[in-house]
C-alpha cells in the first residue's frame, strides 16, 4: 500500500506552523465528519485518514519521525491514530454528546479542546463595579442667552440608586449571602464526557448573575435590581459665548452604576436660536447698516446695534456702499476665556426713491454744480 502524504492529506505545506496545521484539521475534520456525511463510507474513510494526520503532525516528536522516516515509524508504528480512536468508531454519534451545549456546533467543539485553556471554556469572572450609562438632552436658548450666558433648570428622568436599599438589593434590616448556587464564584461549571476526554464549561450564575452573591431578602422597591427610575431637577449654567450645536459633559449626573460603580454622564446638545440682525462667524458677529445717500457723502456720526447695545460710530465722507467697518472687542465672549472677538459692520447705501418737489430740484441743482448734464427735457429749476 503507498505511503500517505499527511500534509497533502490537510492541505498543507510541509512547512505550514501549528496554527495553520490545526485551522486546516478543523476545517477538513467538519466537512468529512460522519454526522455530516451519514451512510458516505468515502466521507468516514477520508474523515479517519484526517484524523490520523493530525495526530501526527499536531504531536512535534511524532512529526519529526514522520519527516525523517514517513508513516510506519511517525505513528509509532500503530498507524492507527490512537490520540483520536473515538473518531473513527464513528464520529460523535451516538456518544451522548450534547452539541446543543455549543452555539457554533461543531466547530466551538473543536474551538474548545484546541483553545489553549486546559479543555475547557473562557470562564467567566465574578463581575465588579459596572458604571453608569450615559444619558442625554437637549437645550434650546436664545442669540442673545448665548451672548451673556444663562441658567436653566431640567427634568431628567434616569436609573438612580435605590433609596430603600442604598443599592444593596436587599430589603433594609437583611443581609447579603453567598449565592448557594454557585458558591459565590459567579460562575456554574460543568463538565462533560466526551470523545475528547473530560471537558469544563462555564457559566454566568443565573441565581446571583455573576455577582457571587444574593440578597437574603430582595428590597421591595428595586426588587433587587439596586435601581429605580427617578426625576431629577438639574441646574445648568451654560456659558457666555456657546455656539449651535455645542455639547456640554456634565461628571456624574448620568445613570446609576451597579455593583459600587461609577454613575455615568449627562450630555446637553444646545440649540441657539438664530438672530435676525447678527451672524456669527467663530467668535465674531457680521451686520450690516444702511445709511442714507448724503450720510455716505458727507458723513455722519451713526448709531448702530452691536450685541452689546448701541455704540456710537462715525462715518467719514465720502463712504461707499459695501464699506466694512471692524468693531474691536465686539464680537462674542470667547469661552473660558477674558477675549472677544470682533465686530464687522458693513455699509448699506440706500438711494431715496420718491422725492418731494424741493427735494428734486435740489439734486437737480448739485448735478449741475457737480457738471451733470442729465438726458431729460424735464427742468427743475
Amino acid at each position: 500500500m503507498a505511503e500517505k502524504d499527511f500534509y497533502k492529506i490537510l492541505g498543507v505545506e510541509r512547512g505550514a506552523n501549528d496554527i495553520d496545521i490545526k485551522k486546516a484539521y478543523r476545517k477538513m475534520a467538519q466537512k468529512y465528519h460522519p454526522d455530516k456525511n451519514k451512510g458516505d463510507k468515502d466521507a468516514e474513510s477520508k474523515f479517519k485518514e484526517i484524523n490520523q494526520a493530525y495526530e501526527t503532525l499536531s504531536d512535534k516528536q511524532k512529526r519529526s519521525f514522520y519527516d525523517q522516516f514517513g508513516e510506519a515509524q511517525g505513528m509509532g508504528g500503530s498507524g492507527g491514530g490512537a490520540g483520536f480512536d473515538g473518531f473513527s468508531q464513528g464520529g460523535f454519534s451516538g456518544q451522548g454528546f450534547d452539541f446543543s451545549s455549543f452555539g457554533g456546533g461543531f466547530a466551538d467543539i473543536f474551538e474548545t479542546f484546541f483553545s489553549g485553556n486546559g479543555g475547557g471554556r473562557s470562564s467567566s469572572k465574578k463581575r465588579g463595579p459596572i458604571r453608569g450609562e450615559d444619558i442625554e438632552a437637549k437645550i434650546k436658548i436664545k442669540f442673545e442667552e448665548s451672548v451673556t450666558g444663562t441658567e436653566r433648570e431640567l427634568e431628567i428622568t434616569k436609573a438612580d440608586t435605590c433609596g430603600n436599599c442604598k443599592g444593596s438589593g436587599a430589603e433594609p434590616g437583611s443581609k447579603i449571602i453567598t449565592c448557594a448556587t454557585c458558591g459565590g464564584t459567579g460562575q456554574i461549571r460543568e463538565i462533560r464526557q466526551t470523545l475528547l476526554g473530560q471537558m469544563a464549561t462555564s457559566r454566568i450564575c443565573d441565581n446571583c448573575h455573576g455577582d457571587g452573591r444574593i440578597p437574603e431578602r430582595k428590597c421591595t422597591v428595586c426588587h433587587g435590581t439596586t435601581r429605580v427610575r427617578k426625576t431629577d431637577r438639574i441646574k445648568v449654567k451654560i456659558p457666555a459665548g456657546i455656539s449651535n450645536e455645542s455639547t456640554i459633559r456634565l461628571s456624574g449626573k448620568g445613570e446609576a452604576g451597579v455593583n459600587g460603580g461609577q454613575f455615568g454622564d449627562l450630555y446637553l446638545h444646545i440649540t441657539v436660536e438664530p438672530s435676525r440682525d447678527f451672524v456669527r462667524s467663530g467668535n465674531d458677529i457680521h451686520s450690516e447698516q444702511k445709511i442714507h445717500l448724503i450720510q455716505g457723502v458727507l458723513g455722519d456720526d451713526i448709531n448702530i446695534s452691536t450685541i452689546y447695545g448701541p455704540v456710537i460710530l462715525k462715518v467719514p465722507a465720502g463712504t461707499q456702499g459695501g464699506k466694512v467697518f471692524k468693531l474691536k472687542d465686539y464680537g462674542m465672549p470667547k469661552l473660558n476665556s477674558d477675549q472677544k472677538g470682533d465686530h464687522y459692520l458693513k455699509i448699506i447705501l440706500e438711494t431715496p426713491g420718491k422725492l418731494s418737489k424741493k427735494e428734486k430740484e435740489l439734486y437737480a441743482q448739485l448735478a449741475k454744480e457737480s457738471g451733470l448734464y442729465l438726458k431729460t427735457d424735464k427742468k427743475f429749476w
